[in-house]
């Protein structure tokens, strides 16, 4: 019999192929990143069946749908194990979005601007290290926009988080038991300074050899307020970042063991400093990088922006008393690749392997699971993501509309706890959200004396 070139399992048969070369380059029909610095549209890049899951499924499930508990295992291949028992078992559902075709809508614009004008300049050095071509820190944007390796696909994760130079989130965070009631709820702030890798460069004195400062403090409620966390990370990637918290119990900064990264901040929570953006910890800390999967995949990429709330707060559903999960818009993404890693600098942590799946669009994670040191599965970290516009609603950074996460859903699937936070406009004790061009953020928030400040 002859097979068509182009029929529907074209994209399939690519996918496989690539998947056991452990390589992933972005595009099927041709290379996708030439096409985004020609133009947004990704179309000329894939074939039809992976423009909308109207055409993946045959019709079976198109844009405007929601997947329940009725239909889900039509996607099954298109979400990873935990969301589809939530969806299975737990009344979880889905509501499927257009697929973003112009790729300019998936970057904050200055991020864009740099991996365009960066492209093609980075490099590994001989200790594993990402460099720009003459050896000196990257100089901004995703180095390797079209990653081909699990080590690629992690470093354009690592060396900037958010993709903005900096940032402050004002987030409220809400702790589901496993019987489906409110734990806990709490306001905190989560603040990021890149002292190098930056969109546009700025001399931070003393921060020559440093990535980042990252420090996160609760303001409510009055049990836990004025707990904070300092991160202080090393460019160089096989160094642990140092870390010193303020507990209001013991009036002091205190020096943590550097490789306690993977327990709750606060009682209740699922949320680790080893989860953050997936790359949480120093890339050189964690090994055995290799891709082992590729295909199309559902990810929460746009249209979460609830602007039109005062507070940006969106509505629940769900699990045993119907608050378990919050109200999520999913888009078809048409190349995601998988990979895996092991925590090779930590004998003691509990996690023996995490797999993160990334949209080729723009090198972001879409989804991100943890198993335990016995190979079950642990705990996920869904995120969601946006352009901040919704109807005549905008936030803006400067001359363009803001890109940032927008919520995340991390489920304990051994004891099952629900985790979900919301990036939201303000918080307990003033504190708002914003990116870029925030001076002053290194002596407000990124210090030691600004930690026991903030404490007290």
């Amino acid at each position: 019999m002859h097979i068509r070139k182009y029929d529907h399992d074209y994209s399939r048969r690519f996918f496989m192929d690539q998947t056991a070369k452990g390589i992933a380059t972005a595009g099927v029909l041709g290379p996708l990143w030439p096409l985004i610095s020609h133009s947004a549209d990704i179309s000329k890049a894939y074939p039809d069946e992976l423009m909308s899951i109207d055409a993946w499924s045959k019709g079976k499930i198109k844009t405007g749908d929601y997947i329940t508990a009725d239909n889900v295992d039509i996607v099954k291949e298109l979400i990873d194990p935990v969301a589809y028992q939530q969806i299975k078992t737990m009344g979880r559902k889905i509501r499927i979005v257009p697929t973003t075709r112009d790729v300019t809508r998936m970057f904050p614009a200055e991020y864009l601007e740099a991996t365009l004008r960066n492209q093609g300049q980075a490099k590994f050095d001989a200790n594993g290290n990402i460099t720009a071509q003459d050896g000196k820190p990257w100089i901004g944007g995703n180095p390797f926009p079209d990653a081909k390796t699990g080590v690629e696909l992690a470093a354009n994760l690592t060396l900037s988080w958010g993709r903005h130079d900096n940032s402050t989130y004002a987030i409220r965070d809400w702790e589901i038991s496993p019987q489906g009631t409110q734990s806990y709820l709490y306001d905190f702030a989560w603040v990021e300074e890149n002292s190098l890798v930056r969109n546009v460069p700025k001399a931070f004195a003393g921060g020559e050899d440093k990535l980042r400062y990252q420090s996160v403090f609760f303001t409510a409620p009055s049990d836990v307020k004025g707990t904070g966390y300092l991160s202080t990370w090393y460019y160089d990637q096989r160094k642990f970042p140092d870390l010193v918290g303020y507990l209001p119990a013991f009036k002091r900064v205190r020096k943590f063991p550097t490789n306690q990264r993977f327990e709750p901040l606060v009682p209740g929570s699922n949320l680790y400093l080893s989860d953050a953006w997936a790359a949480g910890d120093p890339m050189l800390t964690w090994g055995n990088y290799k891709i082992v999967g590729r295909g199309p995949f559902l990810g929460a990429v746009s249209q979460t922006w609830y602007g039109d709330h005062p507070n940006w707060e969106r509505p629940v559903h769900g699990g045993p008393k119907g608050i378990t999960f919050f109200e999520t818009n999913m888009e078809f993404c048409p190349d995601v690749a998988v990979f895996e890693a092991e925590p090779t600098g930590y004998p003691r942590a509990p996690v023996g392997k995490k797999r993160v799946w990334i949209d080729m669009r723009n090198m972001m994670y879409v989804a991100y699971i943890t198993f335990d040191r016995r190979g079950e599965i642990y705990k996920s970290f869904e995120p969601q993501y946006s352009l901040y516009e919704k109807g005549d609603k905008k936030k803006m950074d400067g001359k363009n509309i803001d890109w940032s996460w927008t919520a995340v859903m991390s489920h304990n699937i051994q004891d099952g706890r629900m985790t979900r936070f919301l990036q939201v406009k303000n918080i307990a004790g003033g504190f708002n959200s914003g990116y870029n061009n925030n001076d002053g953020l290194y002596e407000k928030f990124l210090t030691e004396q600004a930690l026991q400040r903030l404490g007290t």
